[in-house]
């Protein structure tokens, strides 16, 4: 093997060794807590799941809180039961009453808090997901922000609350969030058309029917009547003259 391509070889080795340590670095950077809506439709219900990975070498995971929105609350909060952890659904009252669904609300779910028992803490290499089931959502555009507490068996407490700001890089440890959308009723309406259009094309294949039908009648129609005279002339010829 020449020189040259022994160079070659070194520097494609390099780079691939270097790509590797970057793309480790990126995946361990991006295992966050994270949240994920199953629907995100304003004044609807939808599922909540939060992703929680063990990031300590040393310790396990024991304990994850998630703090519920106050300003914009969840009046129903329904926990996904999961083995080995106890969830607790803390109901407080809100900093001011709030109008939810033409109801003023001053008590909401604030908190959720799964603890689990030692043979079930997340150890390294290992994550969780807690599940919650949420409504009502609120108006379209608003941003449900879920700051979330990690507590590991060591004592230590990572807070999962840091919110980003647009065109900064992803802070060390954003809370989960998620942007509601449009109401679903609001596009009801808008699916009469196609329905509208299938019925119109429904209307227009049984016209084509008929018609379809009309010519083969008439066809069947003018067939008989050609045979029936048919059999009228060759009567006529067939006749005996009298004398």
């Amino acid at each position: 093997m020449n020189t040259s391509l022994r160079r070659t070889l070194k520097t494609l080795a390099a780079a691939a060794a270097a790509a590797g340590i970057v793309a480790a670095g990126a995946t361990a950077a991006s295992a966050h807590v994270s949240v994920n809506p199953d629907d995100t439709a304003a004044n609807g219900y939808s599922h909540l799941t939060f992703n929680v990975p063990n990031e300590s070498p040393t310790a396990k995971t024991s304990k994850l809180e998630v703090t519920l929105p106050t300003d914009t609350p969840f009046t129903s909060v329904s926990v996904k039961p999961v083995e080995g952890w106890t969830a607790q659904v803390i109901t407080s009252d809100l900093p001011k009453p709030v109008t939810v669904s033409g109801t003023t609300v001053t008590k909401a779910p604030t908190t959720v808090v799964w603890t689990a028992d030692e043979s079930h803490q997340l150890g390294q290499n290992q994550y969780q997901a807690f599940s919650l089931s949420v409504g009502r959502l609120p108006a379209q555009g608003t941003k449900v922000t879920l700051k979330a507490a990690q507590t590991y068996t060591d004592g230590s407490v990572v807070k999962w609350d840091e919110e980003g700001a647009e065109g900064q890089p992803e802070p060390q440890h954003p809370a989960p969030s998620f942007v509601t959308t449009a109401d679903d009723a609001a596009s009801t309406p808008a699916s009469a058309a196609p329905n509208a259009e299938a019925a119109s094309v429904t209307t227009q294949a049984s016209s084509d029917g008929l018609s379809v039908w009309g010519l083969v009648l008439g066809a069947a129609g003018f067939v008989l009547g050609a045979a029936a005279l048919g059999m009228v002339l060759a009567g006529r010829r067939t006749r005996p003259t009298g004398k």
